[in-house]
């Protein structure tokens, strides 16, 4: 089961019992779908008949158009589309074959996807703040040893943005990435699903498509720049060339037995989302600023209670990591590992996060993932004003939010005379 949608669970049957929970499990964006992309789903309602199997034209077209306008010109038959960037992660891994490369920390689906696939999921960290790459060097030393031991490691896997620490790789790291990539002759899968929710411009993202676009495929979705996850539906752009016919063949190949078409009436609003219409472009950039905001002052509230965390660049993500508080921790609640600080959270205070064994850390690691995204508020009408507010934080339903993980944390490592000293 899914740890993401496994917490999400366990907090709504808490909700549901009378119990006072916040939610920062999953990653699910909660703002209301935007009244041009109803239209058009609902206009599209009689579309009822199987379409082509990689997607319509016009959602090809589209989505070919939204990569080119970011640098990466990109053929429609060459993008294949899917209920959901998750299905499509899974059918490339069945496509591309062999055993994955995989960040720590990294999604919390990225291992089970290579499982389900019976491949091996090839667990390599991080650099410090540059989530979602593996490190370029031990990428090598990882698949060297795999191959020397028999494994037959084809591909890896990123994420640029970062889920789950909202950070950004650098330029020069996804360089370095790409050069170890094409030197062990890997296919790298690059999920971008959050590339429109990097805060500042200054920010720069770069796609390994830029430096090796003869092995990258490059998957994206509407579930986070315009919180339509419900509706399913992802697409993948495949590199040109020999190779990348050979992967598209395969990869349509599977996604008829898999899913045989995304949903009709979804791909003709996706089409129009994906064309970037003016309104479409601002529900994005307000999203961004909310997310930005909540996301900053959620931070500012793990740091002043003790915990080292990366700043946060994009997403609604934060990542804090409680090991200055060790001590304190096992003294105060016999807290040892970042399972039982989850566990602590919810049970003591219906506060629900994810502990970094679900990303693949280890057990004892003190670090636990937050989304802020479900702060947003309990109606559309909230969540419509919090979208255009100034200062999103200042609203009340997000500030008592704020304001009870505050109040959480004080409680979880005590007064500061109890807290060992940090510089």
């Amino acid at each position: 089961m899914s740890a993401t949608l496994a917490a999400d669970e366990a907090i709504a049957l808490r909700r549901r019992a009378g119990q006072q929970v916040i939610a920062m499990t999953s990653g699910e964006i909660g703002l209301p779908v935007h009244p041009a992309l109803r239209a058009r789903l609902a206009e599209a309602a009689d579309r009822a008949s199987y379409g082509p199997v990689a997607g319509s034209l016009a959602l090809r077209t589209a989505a070919a158009g939204y990569w080119r306008r970011r640098g990466l010109l990109t053929d429609p038959d060459l993008v294949v589309c899917g209920p959901g960037s998750k299905p499509l992660l899974f059918a490339l891994v069945l496509a591309v074959g062999g055993d994955v490369v995989i960040p720590v920390p990294g999604w919390v689906s990225y291992a089970a996807h290579a499982r389900l696939a019976g491949v091996r999921p090839l667990p390599v960290p991080i650099l410090p703040g540059q989530g979602g790459v593996p490190d370029p060097g031990l990428l090598r030393e990882t698949v060297t040893a795999a191959r020397a031991a028999g494994h037959d490691p084809r591909s890896v896997v990123v994420t640029l943005p970062d889920n789950p620490t909202g950070t950004v790789a650098s330029p020069e790291t996804v360089r370095r990435l790409c050069e170890a990539a094409r030197d062990l002759d890997l296919v790298i899968i690059s999920d971008e699903i959050y590339c429109d929710l990097v805060f500042d411009p200054a920010t720069k993202i770069v796609s390994p498509a830029r430096f090796v676009p003869e092995r990258t495929v490059v998957t994206t979705g509407l579930t986070k720049n315009l919180a339509v996850g419900g509706w399913r539906l992802g697409v993948a752009r495949l590199p040109a060339g020999e190779n990348g016919l050979a992967l598209h063949s395969r990869l349509v190949g599977i996604a008829s037995q898999l899913w045989s078409s995304a949903v009709a009436p979804v791909q003709e609003a996706a089409a129009y989302a994906f064309g970037e219409p003016p309104e479409i472009v601002e529900r994005v950039a307000a999203s961004r600023r909310l997310h930005a905001a909540v996301a900053g002052a959620m931070a500012e509230r793990f740091a002043a209670a003790g915990a080292i965390l990366a700043p946060v660049r994009a997403t609604c993500y934060l990542y804090p990591d409680f090991a200055p508080l060790r001590t304190h921790l096992v003294r105060a609640h016999g807290v040892h590992t970042g399972s039982e600080l989850a566990q602590f959270l919810v049970e003591r205070h219906g506060v629900g996060v994810l502990p970094a064994s679900a990303f693949g850390e280890p057990s004892a690691t003190l670090r636990i993932r937050a989304a802020t995204s479900r702060l947003y508020g309990d109606t559309d009408e909230e969540r419509d004003i919090a979208l255009g507010a100034a200062d999103p934080t200042a609203l009340p339903w997000i500030r008592s939010s704020l304001d009870r993980v505050e109040d959480v944390l004080g409680d979880l490592t005590g007064p500061a005379s109890d807290r060992p000293h940090t510089a």
